[in-house]
């Protein structure tokens, strides 16, 4: 049986090779012998041929169905701030490369007994990022004093479970040049120094205290307990994969950001385009479209290849052709040629822009004569 597997080790993947071994456990050599060659055929059949334009043909298989998206954004409904990017514009924001997206979120998967509902919403409101905003009831300002007066709602203070010393820390710690107090309905916050513009300094104290940080996870503005399956798992609104994975009762193999530039920074350029693929793919799928993933796959590797994640745009991956015609060819060409000019750099002529600028034969089907054509000597 060994035998038979060892033919096609160079020729299929050890995936492949696995599953097979899987589904024919117990058959004899025979049939084993003819599953594999079947198997290769299919798999000879599927493959890409040499000199096949795959670029265009991804190019045409994601913009196609691209125009059909419609939707703009999706709300969750009753909760404040959970928007989320859909449809066109979130595959141009990912294929694009752009660092600031629109609706960054998370989806957090939960370690037992979390994921089965026990304690969520209290360890939902631990993620949350809490401002002091957040806990006010009321804010007055006292101009002769250079104080302001802060009503805490305890309610809120209770949720959260914390209490007023640790939000004078808390304040003390986020701000410099104020000494605070703690009173009946809450906190006082008096400006140490006594210049000029008084009033104008106690009423930017007055804004500043309003986003001083109290707790929970920085960026997370927003926590949704759902349920998906049989599990419990926290949606949010904001993005902070670090901080959420150093969590122990967070599921991390599983917890996911949105953001793909976040993946790459915390888990590395194989988590990154592994992501790109999954946010395409689930934007396509969503809007009852069907494109074959592995046209995603190789848009997903042109972004990656270098070992950082470039968008699709001049500043990105065309900036990093190696032909020059190729580069001038996109966008400001004089800029790119005068530079080429000034260190003498040469053009190979091995793709496609620069062979159709010259009116040559393109390096793709029949253009390949080693590989397609017999070339008469």
């Amino acid at each position: 049986m060994a035998g038979a597997f060892k033919e096609y080790e160079d020729l299929l993947s050890p995936k492949q090779l696995g599953e097979i071994k899987e589904k024919t456990e117990g058959m004899n050599e025979a049939k084993v012998n003819k599953v594999l060659k079947k198997v290769y055929e299919q798999y000879s059949n599927s493959k890409v041929e040499a000199g096949e334009s795959v670029g265009i043909v991804s190019a045409e298989s994601i913009g196609e169905p691209g125009t059909q998206m419609t939707l703009n954004t999706f709300h969750f409904a009753g909760v404040a701030e959970m928007n989320v990017t859909v449809g066109l514009p979130r595959i141009i924001e990912i294929l694009d490369g752009r660092k600031e997206i629109g609706t960054p979120m998370m989806e957090i998967f939960l370690k037992k007994p979390y994921s089965k509902g026990e304690d969520i919403k209290k360890l939902a409101l631990n993620i949350k990022e809490t401002l002091l905003q957040d806990l006010m009831n009321s804010v007055s300002v006292d101009i002769a004093e250079g104080k302001v007066d802060i009503a805490i709602d305890n309610e809120k203070m209770q949720e959260i479970g914390m209490r007023t010393d640790s939000v004078i820390s808390a304040v003390e710690k986020g701000m410099k040049g104020i000494s605070v107090k703690k009173t009946e309905e809450g906190i006082s916050v008096k400006l140490k120094s006594k210049d000029e513009k008084l009033i104008n300094e106690v009423y930017k104290l007055k804004e500043k205290l309003k986003s001083v940080y109290i707790r929970g996870i920085k960026s997370i503005k927003q926590v949704l307990p759902v349920k998906r399956g049989e599990e419990y798992i926290i949606i949010t609104a904001g993005s902070n994969l670090i901080d959420v994975l150093s969590m122990e009762e967070v599921d991390q193999t599983r917890t996911v950001t949105n953001d793909i530039f976040e993946i790459q920074a915390v888990l590395g350029i194989e988590a990154a385009r592994q992501a790109l693929i999954k946010e395409v793919f689930k934007v396509i799928e969503d809007q009852g479209l069907n494109v074959d993933i592995r046209h995603i796959m190789l848009a997903a590797d042109t972004m990656c290849f270098s070992g950082k994640v470039k968008g699709i745009t001049r500043y990105g991956i065309v900036s990093e052709k190696s032909s020059v015609l190729a580069r001038a060819s996109f966008e400001t060409p004089v800029k790119h040629i005068i530079e080429a000019g000034l260190v003498g750099e040469e053009d190979k002529l091995n793709s496609v822009v620069e062979n159709v600028m010259l009116n040559q034969p393109i390096p793709v089907g029949t253009g390949l004569p080693g590989l397609i054509v017999k070339v008469k000597k």
